[in-house]
């Protein structure tokens, strides 16, 4: 190789360095090309016809979902190259493992993950205003982005939430369910799509729940959830920022994965604060990534920053406040914010492979 080439003059190279890194180069090329399969299979809910079904063949598969068969062979001739799915030459049939079924075919279950690849749709299509942004300094508003974003955001926070939110994450908190058991009243902001807030709702029946986003469309698609779910009575949503949410003697003030995306993250933590009731609490759920980009190198740590470039830090950047973190500036950056903002106790209550979970008072 030659300096023109983009190598720096006299040095020595390692071709087979260099041949290795671009397989993984061309894997990785390839892996972002099978996530639009992963989410058609999502979306016209090919996993969920495989799922429990045994071997199909393309014709089987096609009549099970009233798709066309022709699209169908050549999906699940993707799916094969990607080892989501194996073949049987013999019978000319697909099967989809039920061990990939858990991770493809169930929402509900909390090992579901294809809600990601939807998530893929809105990230790409901002790839123009981004390189303008990177030059700019702008940010790229959360509602700048298509509706894919948001569903598949709640998509795929659902599983995780389900999981551990209630069994796991609130009885870690000192005294919490005790309250909600009895009856608190609660205030989840940044709800989106409300999953967390019905969530909540569902397991404790007594208390009550507040709903807070400043994206119209998602709160009104919590209103549904609410609504078909049977808690409206009980659960409401609004449309209001983190720093102005209206209510005070909040027994438990919630954030999910949203701190990190306001402009003014101290600002929040800081009317957090002035809205809570004596005694109570803040649960502050944040990406599981590292201020240390070399903690960051392993799969979620990759997802979680590149997902920060493209979503994160943009949408923070776009509220003008006076800081914009990304999703990964660490627990020390946000215990000083909580600190700043009269929040003085600070703890580590739970932790999954994805998220970290702080209980804060004051």
């Amino acid at each position: 190789m030659t300096a023109s080439a983009g190598v720096t003059p006299g040095a020595s190279v390692d071709e087979d360095r260099v041949q290795e890194f671009l397989e993984r180069v061309i894997a990785d090329s390839g892996a972002a090309v099978a996530g639009l399969c992963t989410s058609l299979g999502d979306r016209l809910g090919l996993y969920r016809a495989m799922a429990g079904a045994g071997p199909l063949t393309s014709v089987q598969l096609a009549a099970r979902t009233g798709l066309v068969e022709r699209y169908v062979r050549e999906w699940l001739t993707a799916q094969v190259a990607g080892e989501y799915v194996s073949y049987a030459p013999g019978t000319d049939t697909y099967l989809l493992p039920d061990e990939h079924a858990a991770v493809l075919a169930d929402p509900d279950l909390p090992t579901y993950a294809a809600g990601f690849s939807t998530v893929l749709q809105a990230i790409y299509a901002t790839e123009d205003i981004l390189v303008e942004a990177f030059r700019t300094g702008e940010g790229v508003g959360w509602e700048e982005h298509g509706h894919a974003l948001f569903a598949g955001t709640a998509q795929f926070f659902r599983p995780g939430y389900s999981a551990a939110l209630v069994p796991q994450w609130l009885t870690a908190l000192d005294g919490v369910v005790e309250k909600l058991e009895r009856g608190a009243r609660v205030a989840d902001v940044g709800c989106g799509y409300g999953y967390s807030t019905t969530l909540m709702a569902q397991a404790f029946p007594r208390s009550r729940f507040e709903g807070f986003d400043f994206h119209r469309p998602s709160v009104e698609a919590a209103r549904g959830i609410a609504a078909e779910r049977g808690l409206d009575d009980r659960v409401s949503f609004q449309v209001a920022t983190a720093q102005d949410f209206p209510g005070e003697d909040f027994d438990l003030i919630t954030f999910f994965d949203c701190l990190h995306d306001t402009g003014d993250p101290g600002g929040a933590l800081h009317h957090a604060e002035q809205a809570l009731a004596d005694g109570g609490t803040c649960m502050v759920v944040e990406p599981n990534a590292s201020a240390n980009a070399q903690e960051n190198v392993n799969p979620v740590g990759r997802a979680l920053t590149a997902s920060s470039v493209a979503v994160c830090l943009p949408s923070a950047l776009a509220q003008h406040g006076p800081q914009a973190l990304g999703n990964h500036a660490g627990e020390e950056v946000l215990r000083q914010l909580a600190d700043e903002a009269g929040l003085h106790h600070w703890r580590l209550a739970a932790q999954s492979l994805v998220n970290r979970v702080y209980a804060v008072g004051r």
